[in-house]
């Protein structure tokens, strides 16, 4: 098994040195218990000052405060045909750090496609784009780790042709069958007998399926993946956060700071008692 290598890296001025540090322990643990066992994938995760410290053969995740073009945030490969990614800092940058290392780790180049029949009848057989998070990437399906809100990711059972009982289709239970789409997300594929590519996006009141090969044609992007991401931002500018989701995200990352300034007060003690010179007798 291969083991891949991930970079976080910020350029951002409103994250602080021991919050990067945080998200990476948190990213890390996800990666090696969660991801890992699910898709057989081996990854490291680790936190580098600036991108020139990135070591080669690391792949980088960077944050950077404010990013020209919103579309360009998401997948990206360089000129030699390596994956990077872009992320715009937010209230939630910890849950789209968290949902590119997933596709990045799932998905490296972009193009994986899995074949099953489509959700919409009549149109037979169809190649789904292997992005895992999109479906559930809404906020409130994240889940914590460390106190750090991570993003959900399905299984390979996502693209079963039944719904089977007991089967877990995405990593924190909230899908329920497969390719469900939940609020807020959305899934793609492509139709090889009409050339066509397909979404079926779940942004509005209820999920609405589109033909969107002319819109992935005119996308800037040098893979599948990426052109996606830059259509679904477009499309994602309409959407409205739940205020709820943002709420228990911030109480749990205070709740966390609470846990670890006593863990760290607990440290401290420790170290002062065991330096601290024994009397003379």
């Amino acid at each position: 098994m291969i083991l891949h290598h991930i970079a976080l890296v910020s350029l951002s001025k409103k994250i602080k040195p021991e919050r990067l540090a945080s998200v990476g322990a948190a990213l890390q643990k996800q990666a090696i218990r969660d991801l890992g066992p699910i898709w057989g994938i081996k990854a490291t995760v680790d936190v580098f000052p600036h991108v020139n410290s990135v070591p080669v053969g690391y792949w980088p995740i960077i944050i950077k405060d404010k990013i020209d073009d919103e579309t360009a945030a998401g997948y990206h490969t360089d000129k030699h045909g390596q994956p990077f990614s872009l992320v715009a800092y937010t209230e939630d940058w910890s849950i789209t750090v968290s949902h590119e290392m997933l596709e990045m780790l799932v998905d490296p180049f972009g193009n994986r496609l899995f074949t099953s029949d489509s959700i919409i009848k009549g149109q037979g057989r169809a190649q789904y784009l292997v992005e895992v998070c999109d479906p559930s990437e809404d906020d409130r399906f994240g889940y914590s780790i460390n106190g750090e809100r991570v993003s959900d990711f399905y299984t390979p059972e996502y693209f079963d042709p039944v719904k089977t009982t007991g089967t877990r289709y995405s990593y924190t239970g909230f899908i329920k069958e497969p390719k469900q789409i939940l609020k807020g997300g959305y899934l793609s594929w492509y139709l090889p007998a009409k050339d066509e590519w397909w979404q079926a996006s779940y942004f509005g009141k209820k999920v609405k399926f589109e033909n969107i090969t002319s819109d992935t044609e005119r996308m800037r992007g040098s893979t599948v993946r990426s052109k996606m991401d830059r259509l679904s931002i477009i499309k994602r500018r309409e959407i409205q956060v739940s205020s709820g989701s943002r709420k228990e995200a911030s109480d749990k990352r205070r709740q966390a700071n609470s846990d670890n300034s006593a863990k760290a007060k607990h440290w401290m003690q420790e170290i002062d008692r065991a330096s601290r010179k024994k009397p003379k007798a």
